[in-house]
């Protein structure tokens, strides 16, 4: 079997050697730190810092989900080439280091449900411990931010979709920034936002609670192995978001992204539940009113709204953890 062709800043990003674009930031005057593995921020001395954007762009959270770490790549190296375009305060973060070179989702759990301050059983992983750290890198960064932060957590689902973007915001952001975040959504051509009123113990919603950044969860088309992701799905998100780093004006929305509002999470409680979904179902598929969702022992979660839709089912997740989310157009 041919292996796929990885470009050298594609394979860097992914092994979290941020090496090279550290020493031509530097070289042009920026400073260039890494407080942890994976983790490199740069900053331009000189300029207030209520004056930049603070832009927070996350990556590799779920280890398979490599389409976004060569969407940044290809962004990173052309800024590598022209620093001085860089017009905002960057952090970068390459989430879950081993679960990427393994190929694997995750090594011991999600990391995507660590930000939390309660972790039950899962406080001993590997990932817990790796959310430890970028919670700390990610206090310091937005500690030294201006009033204008972001946070773009970068995904790719696993099954289809009938958006094939689309965007989970946290809905406690203030209402400017998140007019914003959804203008930029718009640009990035993100088909649909789901509004969501509560943490699953999230990156951005992490960001967004602690540290007063538009954050979001972004989920830019399918999953992919690295090198053999079709960048076209990118393309747009790609452009919006290379224009937020240059501070570029906003463009013209790509598309209008369909809202939605989260109707109910659907929690698994024990080893008895079952969910009439599976991994296979796609996202947004439509269910009507009274309609079983899952059963749980005693507990049986059913639709209540006229029509639901159901996003990110999965009933192999831990007990105690989100299997779905039911959600409305708003």
């Amino acid at each position: 079997m041919t292996q796929p062709v990885i470009s050298e800043e594609v394979r860097a990003l992914a092994r979290a050697d941020f090496s090279e674009t550290a020493r031509r930031f530097g070289a042009a005057g920026f400073t260039a730190t890494e407080p942890a593995r994976g983790i490199l921020t740069l900053r331009r001395p000189g300029v207030p810092d209520a004056r930049r954007p603070a832009v927070l762009v996350s990556v590799g959270v779920h280890g398979d989900e490599t389409g976004p770490i060569e969407m940044v790549a290809c962004i990173l190296a052309a800024l590598a080439r022209e620093p001085e375009a860089l017009a905002v305060d960057l952090m970068l973060c390459v989430g879950n280091i081993e679960a990427i070179d393994q190929g694997k989702r995750f090594i011991d759990a999600d990391l995507n449900r660590m930000f939390r301050p309660e972790r039950g059983s899962l406080a001993g992983t590997a990932e817990a411990a790796r959310a430890d750290v970028m919670i700390e890198a990610t206090t310091q960064f937005f500690a030294k931010a201006g009033p204008e932060r972001w946070h773009l957590d970068l995904h790719t689902a696993i099954r289809p979709s009938f958006y094939p973007t689309f965007a989970i915001v946290p809905d406690l952001i203030a209402d400017e920034p998140k007019q914003k975040l959804i203008h930029w959504m718009g640009e990035a051509a993100i088909g649909a936002i789901i509004m969501n009123p509560a943490s699953a113990g999230t990156y951005s919603y992490y960001s967004a609670e602690h540290h007063g950044a538009a954050g979001t969860t972004v989920e830019l088309g399918r999953i992919g192995v690295l090198g053999q992701n079709d960048l076209s799905q990118f393309a747009d998100a790609q452009a919006a978001l290379d224009r937020l780093l240059r501070g570029a004006a906003p463009a013209p929305a790509r598309v209008a992204p369909q809202v939605f509002k989260v109707a109910q999470n659907i929690i698994k409680l024990s080893d008895n539940f079952r969910m009439t979904f599976d991994k296979s179902t796609q996202n947004f598929t439509a269910a009507p009113k009274g309609t079983v969702i899952a059963t749980d022992g005693d507990t049986t979660y059913t639709v209540t709204q006229d029509e639901e839709f159901i996003v990110f089912p999965n009933p192999d997740v831990r007990i105690g953890l989100r299997a779905g989310m039911m959600v409305t157009k708003a």
